[in-house]
């Protein structure tokens, strides 16, 4: 009976958690389209970017590249990917420039309803056929597709919101074909020394401060590849790209507090709604510095 009731408070607690969400990213997305584009995540930097005021929708487009290379994705056209799913695809944006890449099918999931719809409008829009590129609301969790059906899953800054990641990962693994990549960036918190039991309680105050306002959801990389190998996965690799995106939050931070940034909240989410803590929350991950939490890149494959 407790064990019921534990999985009851569980699935509760995650079915409020994602109704939060979606109703989050409705708003928020449109704000995030009006001054950036279509991809909801952060740039890639290196020392050949040129940082002060640079294109960060170039930026986020080098973010996927960097992803796809890392993880070692052939680019021999008899090797490519030929069905994709992007997991908290956003309004598409991924997930369009993954089909035109590769020429495959794309499918990508989203807990909004709005940025469901306006994938599939930017979709049509761009001319990708609906059987090439669709989109569906749907859980992370619980996926309406059947066993093996991607050879390449993608998920960026999506993990970070989910509360169960051990089922989370097993799903992945469960619609992953034998060979598949999966390709996770994400953020973690650090990982503990060898004498370590726990993090700090300074670290964890500051963890939970965030979950709260910010709806994530922390383990560490090490926790992410331990879950991997629970599910046989292999060729894991990993690392810590927190350099790569520092100058994606300095830019953003002058995108949202310039008159358009605010504009665009005011214009989607009222000005009842607006408020410094929400102008200043890209300087918010700023924190990284610290060591405490870190954006990571994860990939592995499913055994033949």
């Amino acid at each position: 009976m407790e064990g019921e009731k534990m999985d009851t408070e569980g699935k509760v607690e995650t079915e409020k958690m994602n109704k939060a969400i979606a109703m989050a990213y409705d708003v928020q997305s449109k704000i995030v389209e009006d001054l950036t584009g279509d991809h909801f995540h952060v740039g890639f930097y290196d020392s050949s970017s040129v940082i002060p005021g640079s294109d960060v929708h170039s930026a986020q487009t080098r973010m996927i590249e960097a992803g796809l290379r890392f993880a070692s994705v052939s680019e021999d056209p008899s090797k490519k990917p030929r069905n994709i799913l992007d997991v908290g695809c956003g309004i598409g944006g991924s997930t369009r420039y993954l089909a035109s890449k590769y020429g495959s099918q794309c499918k990508g999931i989203t807990l909004s309803p709005v940025e469901a719809e306006r994938a599939r409008v930017l979709t049509s829009a761009q001319g990708l056929e609906s059987q090439q590129v669709s989109f569906e609301v749907a859980d992370a969790l619980n996926q309406p597709f059947a066993d093996g059906s991607f050879d390449l899953i993608w998920c960026i800054e999506c993990a970070d919101h989910i509360s169960d990641k051990t089922k989370f990962v097993h799903e992945l693994n469960r619609v992953a074909a034998p060979g598949a990549t999966i390709i996770l960036l994400t953020w973690c918190h650090r990982d503990l020394s060898p004498l370590e039991q726990d993090l700090h309680p300074d670290e964890k105050k500051l963890l939970s401060q965030l979950e709260s306002s910010i709806r994530i959801k922390w383990i560490s990389a090490a926790d992410y590849i331990n879950l991997f190998k629970s599910c046989s996965l292999e060729e894991i690799k990993y690392a810590d790209w927190s350099p790569h995106v520092a100058p994606y939050y300095a830019e953003m931070r002058k995108i949202t507090l310039s008159w358009k940034g605010i504009m665009a909240y005011v214009r989607h989410a009222g000005w009842r709604q607006l408020s410094i803590r929400a102008l200043m929350m890209p300087s918010v991950f700023e924190k990284f510095k610290t060591g405490l939490f870190k954006y990571c890149i994860l990939t592995c494959q499913k055994p033949q």
